[in-house]
C-alpha cells in the first residue's frame, strides 16, 4: 500500500509528518516522496493559521479525491482540531481526524480498507493532557533535523486560533529529548533546530527553560550546531540569554524573534504580551551577548484599526531594529477569533500597500546586512548542490554558495564572504583555506 503526503504550515508540522510517516512504514505502508498520481493513501496535513490554509486544504482534498477515487483520503491536524463540523463536513475526506489521533492513524486507515465506512474521529483537547511521544530521525537529504519539543499555546492573541487547535502548553521530556536527539545524531544530521507552538514555553510544567533543551541538545555527540524556531521575545530574558552565550560555538545565533506590529497601539489590541520596549531590550540583550548575531521576525499589516500613523510607526521600528530577514502577511479575518469582530477592518488594496512597503524595507535591511557580512570568514555547514554551486549555513544563517567540487554536503568549513549572490539573498564564498 503506498501513502503520501501533503503538508501545510509550519515547521512543526513538516516535523509531525515526518512522524506520521515513520508509523505508516512501521506499519507496512509504502512512503512515497511528493504527492504523485496511484497511490492507495493520501494524507493531508493541514494548517489553520489562516483562512487561506483552511482554502488550499479543502483543494487539495478535493483534488487527491478527484484524481484519485479509488484512494483513502485522510484529512487531520490543525483545520479539523480547531473546526471539527466544517471539517467532517467535507465528504471527499474518508477519515477526519484531529492533532490527538496521529498514533493511530494507520490502524484507521486499515480499518477504513477493511470496512469502507468513513470516520470522523476528532478529540477535543483538554486540561492536562501530556505532550505526544513522537520521534523522527529522517528528514531526507538535508544536514538539518527538526526536532519538536514544545506543543500548545495559552497566548490567545486575538488574531490567533492556534491556541484553540493545538491546545494547551506541554513539553517533551529531556530523557525522551537526549533519546531523540542520540538518534538524530547517529543518522548522520549534524544540525538540530529545536521547533514548538510556542517554544519559549519548553519545560515549563517541570520548571525548566528552553535554554535547558538547547543545553542537552549542544551536548549530545555527533551535533554540532543547535538552532532554535520562532520564539516569542516576551519569555526570552537576559539570564536565558546568556544561558544560551555560555554554550560557546555550538548554538547558533540566529533569533527569529516573532514581532507582528512595531506599534505599542497595534500590538495592544493584539493582545501580545510585550511593547516595543520590551522586544528592544531583548534584541539589545542578543546583540550585547552574540557579536554575529541574526535578528528574523514576522510582521503584520493591516491589523483591525491599524491607520497609516501606526503603520509608519510600525515601519521605523522595523528599521531601527535592522532585522536581516522579515516575513511580511497582510492581516487575515480568522472566525472565532476576537479580531474577526473588531471594528476598523482595513480595506485589502490599504493592505496589500503596505505589504509592498514592508517588504520593501525588508528588502533594503537584508541587502544592508549581507553587505556587512562580506570579508568575514564564518564557518558553513553545506547542506546541497545545485546548478549555482553548492549552498550552506553560516551559524547566523547567512546562506553561503561556494563554487568548489571539492566540498561536500554535510561537511563544515571555513569559508570567506567574498559578495553577494545574484538575487540579493545571500552571499558568495570561497574556502579560507
Amino acid at each position: 500500500m503506498r501513502v503520501a503526503f501533503f503538508t501545510l504550515g509550519c515547521k512543526v508540522n513538516q516535523y509531525e509528518t515526518e512522524v506520521l510517516a515513520g508509523r505508516f512504514a512501521a506499519e507496512g505502508f509504502d512512503v512515497v516522496s511528493g504527492h504523485r498520481p496511484g497511490c492507495d493513501v493520501y494524507v493531508v496535513a493541514s494548517c489553520t493559521v489562516t483562512a487561506e490554509g483552511d482554502r488550499k486544504t479543502r483543494q487539495m482534498v478535493r483534488r487527491f479525491k478527484r484524481e484519485n477515487p479509488g484512494a483513502v483520503v485522510v484529512l487531520t491536524g490543525c483545520y479539523p482540531q480547531a473546526f471539527p463540523e466544517e471539517a467532517a463536513a467535507l465528504m471527499e475526506a474518508d477519515l477526519v481526524t484531529g492533532v490527538r489521533e496521529r498514533a493511530a492513524l494507520p490502524s484507521l486507515v486499515k480499518t477504513y480498507l477493511d470496512r469502507r465506512e468513513r470516520l470522523v474521529a476528532i478529540r477535543p483537547h483538554e486540561k492536562g493532557e501530556a505532550f505526544e511521544a513522537c520521534s523522527a530521525a529522517d528528514f531526507g537529504v538535508r544536514t538539518r533535523a527538526f526536532l519538536k519539543i514544545q506543543d500548545g499555546c495559552d497566548n490567545w492573541c486575538t488574531y490567533c486560533i492556534i491556541p484553540k487547535a493545538r491546545g494547551p502548553v506541554r513539553s517533551k521530556e529531556p530523557q525522551a529529548l537526549r533519546e531523540e536527539l542520540s538518534a538524530i545524531a547517529a543518522a548522520g544530521y549534524r544540525e538540530v533546530v529545536l521547533t514548538g507552538i510556542n517554544l519559549s514555553n519548553y519545560g515549563r510544567e517541570w520548571g525548566l527553560h528552553l535554554s535547558d533543551a538547547v543545553r542537552i541538545a549542544a551536548e549530545t555527540p555527533g551535533i554540532l550546531r543547535v538552532r532554535l524556531g520562532s520564539i516569542e521575545p516576551d519569555l526570552m530574558t537576559p539570564e536565558e540569554i546568556e544561558k544560551l552565550a555560555a554554550l560557546g560555538d555550538a548554538f547558533c545565533p540566529q533569533f527569529h524573534l516573532s514581532l507582528q506590529s512595531g506599534c505599542d497601539a497595534t500590538l495592544a489590541r493584539m493582545n501580545r504580551h510585550y511593547d516595543t520596549a520590551g522586544y528592544r531590550a531583548v534584541a539589545e540583550a542578543v546583540r550585547r551577548e552574540f557579536a554575529d548575531a541574526s535578528l528574523t521576525t514576522d510582521m503584520m499589516v493591516g491589523f483591525p484599526g491599524e491607520t497609516e500613523e501606526e503603520h509608519r510607526c510600525s515601519m521605523e521600528f522595523a528599521r531601527e531594529m535592522g532585522f536581516q530577514k522579515i516575513h511580511v502577511f497582510a492581516y487575515s479575518r480568522r472566525p472565532g477569533t476576537r479580531a474577526d469582530a473588531m471594528p476598523g477592518q482595513v480595506p485589502q488594496e490599504v493592505k496589500h500597500r503596505r505589504s509592498c512597503e514592508l517588504i520593501a524595507l525588508g528588502e533594503e535591511l537584508r541587502r544592508a546586512a549581507l553587505t556587512g557580512m562580506t570579508g568575514r570568514r564564518r564557518n558553513v555547514l553545506f547542506e546541497e548542490r545545485g546548478a549555482a554551486g553548492l549552498t550552506g549555513y553560516t551559524p547566523n544563517f547567512t546562506p553561503v554558495t561556494v563554487f568548489d567540487p571539492a566540498v561536500r554536503p554535510g561537511e563544515l568549513r571555513e569559508v570567506l564572504l567574498t559578495g553577494l549572490t545574484e538575487d540579493g539573498d545571500g552571499c558568495l564564498g570561497v574556502l579560507a583555506e
